[in-house]
């Protein structure tokens, strides 16, 4: 029953993760939880991607909700086809959830869409965004983080916070879905778990 177990464990186990993209994602379209920002275009481009809603959310709870199902699948043929299918499903778990990883870096590094003051007057724009002969970026000036961005307010903190809450989360799921397609390969091969092999005493 080990490979069945690990199904089990891998689906409870993403789905407090993919909740936490989910509500991330939803609040960073929301920055000081108004809406008129989101309504008006300026909010963070990869914020708006709602990878965290689709990819790391819905799409990791359905295959987490397969994950749970096949754990309970009975007799040796249904089971082994449920472990192609949960192979398929790992993949495509993997998939959305490194997207949203990587648009989570993205929108991590980037910096936040904010007004903030040029030399033409208040712009919308990301003034926080790396350049290449500039320096490390403003994760490593934290004197950045006040001052720079006018509107909303506390954006830059807001953005730093859930783009690295969703990136670390989808992240992890990305390497559970990983191992998840190699524990449901070895169902394909093994069955349920190799103890189920007895080996009964000779008797004399």
């Amino acid at each position: 029953m080990c490979v069945s177990r690990c199904l089990r464990c891998v689906g409870l186990s993403l789905v407090p993760m993919a909740i936490v993209c989910m509500l991330s994602n939803i609040l960073l379209l929301l920055p000081e939880l108004k809406i008129h920002f989101l309504l008006e275009g300026h909010v963070t481009r990869e914020a708006t991607w709602a990878t965290g809603l689709w990819g790391s959310g819905l799409l990791v709870l359905f295959g987490a909700r397969a994950f749970v199902r096949s754990s309970n699948t009975k007799g040796c043929c249904a089971f082994r086809t449920q472990m192609l299918y949960q192979v398929g499903s790992s993949c495509v778990c993997v998939l959305a959830a490194g997207f949203c990883c990587l648009v989570s870096a993205t929108g991590l590094t980037q910096g936040p869409l904010c007004l903030f003051n040029s030399t033409s007057g208040p712009t919308w724009g990301t003034p926080l965004q790396p350049h290449p002969d500039s320096d490390a970026g403003y994760l490593y000036n934290r004197t950045l983080w006040v001052g720079v961005c006018l509107e909303p307010r506390g954006v830059v903190q807001w953005n730093a916070v859930l783009f690295g809450v969703m990136g670390g989360a989808s992240g992890l799921q990305t390497l559970l879905c990983g191992a998840n397609i190699l524990n449901s390969l070895l169902g394909l091969i093994l069955g349920r778990g190799l103890h189920q092999n007895k080996v009964t005493p000779v008797s004399v």
